[in-house]
């Protein structure tokens, strides 16, 4: 009664515009850690078996609300165990995607191993009180307020919340959030033992652009061959795309490691850019995950720069390109990439 109570009154909050932000540094592993105690618990009391993941150069300390991302992450991961049995698994893998000046770009995936829901019922599955009745599902008990209070956290903190699923077979749901990075927190910082996985410290070293392979999409043809001829002093060969259609399509067709980089205009017709850089993330070759995309725009706003990275990309730069900036982004991208892909090689 006071979980349902206690929604409720988020709900009122959320629909009424007077749920607050927080703004404050945080222990990030502590925030995580904390969330593994609880869930860790959860889990034995149902036979499942957890594992939290850091991947990445995470850092300790971020500015944001750490009690409402903390409310988010548990939030789905307790749907996770009230939707799996034993002998089944709930896995939270954090990923630090893109870091841009002040901020950095975090993905949280929980994934189950659980009883998964619907096509039909999956776009629903954010609504107000949705829930999905069968027999199967009934026994488990739900307000139907936990996903849609979640999905608005989410949402006003600019973040981006997606799920899919497939029935008997589990459930996935991806969390995008940009949060401020600081210098650090007073006081002890608590590092987590209790979270398994790799943290890679990349120094800001610089690939060679002589005779590297960029796509470039702009739709105006004179800010193409200003950025093609800013490239070509440096030897880099460039392929021009006049949208995020055909940015899509060269990228598609090219072979695997092809383009060491792509420069995506944001505004762009028939596909912009941030649609665009979705696309190539999702698509089935091992080198959309890898390739780094940088965002250009005349815009540079704190919601553009989160959107530009929550769409996959790793860095925006501002129009007009200062040509030092440019390489600079390029060659720490990269470096940072091959080496990305030379550790998963190994692995």
């Amino acid at each position: 009664l006071l979980d349902l109570i206690n929604d409720i009154l988020d709900m009122s909050r959320i629909e009424s515009g007077k749920m607050i932000l927080k703004n404050e540094a945080f222990s990030f592993h502590s925030m995580i850690t904390q969330i593994n105690d609880i869930v860790t618990t959860q889990c034995a009391d149902k036979g499942l078996q957890y594992e939290s993941r850091i991947i990445g150069d995470v850092a300790d300390c971020y500015i944001g609300d750490d009690m409402k991302l903390k409310q988010v992450l548990i939030n789905i991961l307790s749907n996770a165990i009230k939707f799996t049995d034993a002998p089944g698994s709930v896995t939270m893998t954090v990923e630090r995607t893109a870091v841009f000046e002040e901020q950095s770009t975090l993905k949280f995936i929980i994934k189950d191993t659980g009883i998964g829901m619907d096509d039909t019922f999956i776009p629903k599955v954010f609504d107000t009180f949705a829930q999905e009745h069968n027999d199967r599902t009934d026994k488990y008990g739900s307000t139907g307020l936990g996903m849609a209070i979640t999905k608005n956290i989410v949402e006003t903190m600019n973040g981006t919340i997606s799920v899919a699923s497939k029935k008997g077979a589990g459930t996935q749901f991806t969390v995008i959030l940009t949060l401020k990075n600081c210098d650090g927190l007073t006081g002890d910082a608590v590092e987590p033992e209790c979270i398994p996985g790799e943290t890679s410290v990349l120094e800001k070293k610089r690939a060679d652009l002589q005779e590297k392979h960029i796509l470039l999409a702009e739709d105006v043809l004179i800010n193409a061959e200003i950025i093609k001829e800013i490239l070509n002093a440096k030897g880099v060969k460039t392929d021009h795309a006049e949208n995020g259609r055909r940015v899509l399509e060269l990228f598609s067709e090219s072979e695997n490691n092809h383009y060491a980089a792509i420069l995506m205009d944001v505004r762009m017709p028939e596909m912009d850019g941030l649609e665009a850089a979705q696309q190539i993330r999702s698509l089935k070759r091992s080198d959309a995950a890898t390739v780094p995309i940088i965002a250009r725009t005349a815009n540079a706003f704190d919601e553009d720069v989160q959107r530009s990275l929550q769409a996959g990309m790793n860095a925006h730069l501002s129009k007009p390109v200062e040509p030092e900036r440019l390489y600079q982004t390029l060659e720490e991208l990269i470096y940072e990439a091959d080496l990305k892909r030379s550790q998963l090689r190994r692995a």
